[in-house]
């Protein structure tokens, strides 16, 4: 097994203009949450794994910090020019141990690579997780020619595992030109570098389709999953009332510790209930003085960053306010954009409804207004 100190080392510090995306790829979103910080996580958790460093391109500072939020992987490493300088400023901060170095852009690894890795490294300088190469292969461009011989050929994975040491001494005998990865390296100084099984999951995200593809994997990983809620408050003083997020006029107001706001309050409660996170009042419990007057639009926005830091990801709300007055049907369009807005979904997978009931019960005494809400959202089966 590794000796010492078992570091996870993530290099994030590519433009990823192939994609030709606005922010480098490692931090566009898939299933909810930035690709670096699946990259994170995925080692993060693994039992023998002691801590993770993220090296980091320049300027990358605040979208590092907004992707890693609340994870413990210490303070960031400037990457260099090559790939090759960003490894070497990484392992400078590291110093000693076991280093395992990892793309950003394979944000999905496998508990059991891991594990192969560590144990695979006791007899060997450097470890690599690899997959057989299934495809036909032949010289040639527009036109086929001769065709090449696969029995050995391998496609070579990260996370990669070896010895500080013997990495920085292989950069230092090899140089670093000519660099793809870290085994080119040790090889080229020489070094003993054995292979492991790798795993379709640690695919890499460099074109369109891989993008695809992923989102598809994360698909068949998430399960449905739908929660329901409720809120009721008096008619109380003046208005406006707030409704969805929007103030909507009206002679009279609503009662309630912060603003009273039945539409996010049914819909906080759904999202919350739909994640098996409880209810509105354990988050913000009225009897905290810090919520009086609070903007519901607080409580709604937590409920759905709590979804998406555990891997959820929100397919769509539905919300019926039940109420004699005011009128809805005026305010409907606002509302669905406010909430969307809120929850950083589209305004399609928000639906506003409103009804009455008859003259029936308080609200139809125009006591008060209700709103009933569902949210239907995927989650991982472990969560």
């Amino acid at each position: 097994m590794a000796e010492g100190q078992v570091t996870a080392l993530i290099v994030a510090a590519g433009k990823g203009e192939r994609l030709g995306a606005d922010a480098p790829k490692q931090y566009r979103m898939i299933g909810g949450k930035p690709v670096l910080r699946w990259a994170v996580e995925a080692l993060a958790q693994h039992p023998l794994i002691d801590q993770v460093r993220v090296v980091i391109g320049v300027g990358h500072q605040e979208l590092a910090h907004a992707a890693l939020d609340g994870l413990d992987v210490g303070e960031f490493v400037g990457g260099g020019t090559e790939r090759s300088d960003s490894v070497l400023n990484g392992l400078q901060a590291i110093e000693h141990g076991t280093v395992l170095v990892h793309d950003a852009a394979r944000p999905f690894c496998p508990p059991p690579v891991v594990d192969r890795l560590l144990a695979a490294l006791e007899h060997s300088d450097g470890a690599v997780p690899v997959l057989p190469v299934a495809d036909t292969l032949a010289l040639g461009s527009s036109v086929l020619e001769k065709p090449v011989d696969r029995t050995r050929l391998l496609r070579v994975q990260t996370p990669q595992a070896f010895h500080v040491e013997d990495l920085i001494y292989a950069y230092e005998e090899a140089g670093r030109k000519a660099v793809t990865d870290e085994s080119t390296v040790m090889l080229a100084a020489g070094l003993k570098v054995a292979t492991v099984e790798g795993d379709p999951m640690l695919e890499k995200l460099t074109t369109p389709a891989d993008w695809s593809r992923a989102e598809a994997i994360l698909s068949c990983r998430l399960v449905p999953r739908t929660g329901m809620g409720f809120d009721v408050h008096t008619f109380e003083g003046d208005g406006p009332i707030m409704l969805g997020g929007i103030a909507v006029p009206h002679s009279r107001g609503l009662a309630g510790h912060s603003d009273a706001d039945v539409v996010l309050h049914a819909i906080t409660d759904a999202l919350l209930g739909a994640a098996g996170l409880g209810d509105i009042g354990e988050h913000f419990p009225p009897s905290d003085a810090r919520w009086k007057g609070a903007s519901s639009d607080l409580f709604l926005r937590h409920a759905a960053e709590l979804v998406i830091a555990r891997g959820g990801m929100i397919d769509h709300v539905d919300v019926t306010i039940i109420a004699e007055e005011p009128k809805v049907g005026p305010h409907r369009s606002a509302i669905r954009m406010r909430v969307a807005e809120i929850l950083g979904i589209r305004v399609e997978q928000v639906s506003v409804k409103a009804t009455t009931t008859e003259g029936l019960g308080f609200t139809g005494r125009r006591e008060g207004m209700a709103a009933q809400a569902v949210a239907s959202i995927r989650m991982e089966l472990s969560r």
